[in-house]
């Protein structure tokens, strides 16, 4: 498909590189797909980079894919500059998240909600439907609790006729989609909100999940499996907002599950190779911390509204941010133990050992990293610890980043990137360590040449050549 002339280029002062790189806008205003309040759907496309690139097309076959997609295309040119690889290319993110979360990048229209970054040779699907979900679980609002329910989604992104197969990062938003009562009718006004930038990662300059491509990572956001706005939802003969601030099981375990299934069914048609990673940050994080645990129970493993129920729902390492991991574990005087205890009152079949990640926990389930601040929520402190010693209980693999920053935060330095980049690749099979690398720099990763092939590696591992990692004297 011939992509349509230029609508428009110029100049963008990039962090990563310390200066201004091109761009193009590719895509023309009648070809491109609007979101719910008529703004166009976005994709950045980050191109020429320094990393090996796995996607096998040329950057035109692929933008002109994405145009033919719908999309409104902007390419940045980087140039092969040396520090357009993981982790400098975070800084980058950070920045086009944060000008698009205000609805405009390059000078044009965005969506604030269905806008993405892509690296070079990346695809992206998008609205898979992943669950179908109860209405009556959370029964808000009257008009939606009424009806058949609506689908949970998410959008992949992975490498388009791959030069190896590649793992996936999957990860629940932490800004909810939900249906919304329209004078009676409902509206789409807040469905596909898993990207809601200004609530999401351009609000919290979250840039891991969409640089995991530039370590050779596919990743996938689902919609949160609370599908009701979050301080909504009431269980049936309960008060108004008796379930606000809360996700309950067994239907948040069995929306996770099937998450993980979808990824894996779909990822097998688009040459993905079937490990699957989880990660999340505050409420994101307590759904993504229901994947850890392998223990077998029928009632969280009900598979009859998901999809793929043939494929596993294990994974095989989690990264967990600030999160609620116990219902149980939180102070008596918070909503969420409050709420989640008229919950279990009123339907004890779910009682507080249901609830949370802590309940299936063996000595196979995933390893975890977890990442939090001393000054959050004393909460959050608390329930990290507590998963913690379950996992070390059973002998499973932890590691801890810990006050990075203030509050409720995420990392952000290249040196706690680096950290969390490298736990992913060590668990997803990506990295065989047979020796030391000499460091030539603080400041992260260095090209090398290997059989006449161009690689990068972090000054701790090395470079991914035929899906393993090899480091060097």
């Amino acid at each position: 498909m011939a992509v349509q002339a230029m609508a428009d280029n110029g100049l963008w002062n990039s962090k990563t590189t310390g200066g201004d790189i091109p761009y193009a806008v590719k895509g023309g205003d009648a070809q491109v797909a609007k979101d719910v309040n008529g703004k166009p759907m976005t994709v950045v496309y980050l191109e020429n980079l320094a990393v090996q690139k796995i996607g096998q097309n040329t950057n035109e076959e692929d933008v002109a894919w994405l145009v033919g997609q719908g999309y409104q295309v902007i390419e940045l040119d980087y140039r092969h500059h040396a520090q357009s690889l993981s982790p400098y290319i975070n800084q980058d993110i950070v920045a086009i998240n944060n000008e698009l979360k205000g609805g405009s990048f390059c000078g044009q229209t965005c969506s604030e909600y269905r806008s993405y970054v892509l690296m070079e040779g990346y695809r992206i699907q998008r609205d898979i439907a992943y669950y179908h979900d109860d209405p009556t679980v959370y029964n808000f609002p009257d008009v939606y609790k009424d009806s058949e329910g609506d689908s949970l989604y998410l959008d992949l992104v992975y490498p388009a006729n791959p030069l190896t197969q590649v793992p996936v990062l999957v990860t629940f938003s932490y800004s909810n989609s939900f249906a919304t009562n329209a004078g009676g009718q409902l509206s789409d006004k807040n469905k596909h909100k898993r990207m809601y930038l200004p609530y999401y990662w351009g609000g919290f300059n979250d840039s891991f999940v969409e640089g995991a491509s530039a370590v050779g990572v596919a990743w996938a956001v689902c919609d949160h499996p609370k599908y009701c706005d979050w301080g909504q939802g009431r269980y049936a003969g309960g008060a108004n907002k008796s379930l606000g601030a809360i996700e309950v099981n067994p239907d948040a375990s069995r929306k996770v599950k099937s998450a993980i299934r979808t990824v894996r069914g779909i990822g097998k048609e688009l040459g993905l190779n079937g490990k699957v990673a989880v990660t999340g940050f505050s409420r994101g994080s307590t759904a993504a911390s229901l994947a850890v645990g392998d223990k077998r129970v029928a009632t969280l493993d009900d598979t009859s509204r998901g999809r793929f129920p043939e494929e596993e729902s294990s994974v095989s390492c989690a990264l967990l941010g600030p999160g609620v991991f116990a219902y149980d574990k939180m102070a008596n005087t918070s909503r969420e133990y409050t709420n989640m205890n008229a919950y279990v009152t009123a339907f004890p079949a779910y009682g507080w050992e249901m609830q949370g990640a802590l309940q299936t926990i063996t000595p196979t389930s995933a390893p975890c990293f977890f990442f939090y601040n001393s000054s959050d929520d004393a909460n959050y402190v608390t329930n990290a610890e507590a998963l913690k010693a379950v996992l070390e209980a059973n002998r499973i693999e932890t590691e801890v980043l810990k006050d990075y920053g203030q509050g409720h935060s995420v990392p952000q330095s290249m040196q706690e990137l680096r950290q969390m980049y490298d736990f992913l690749l060590r668990h997803m099979g990506q990295s065989t360590k047979i020796g030391s690398l000499k460091k030539e720099t603080d400041l992260g990763y260095r090209a090398i040449d290997l059989s006449g092939r161009k690689a990068f590696l972090p000054h701790e591992l090395s470079i991914i050549s035929n899906r393993k990692v090899f480091v060097i004297d």
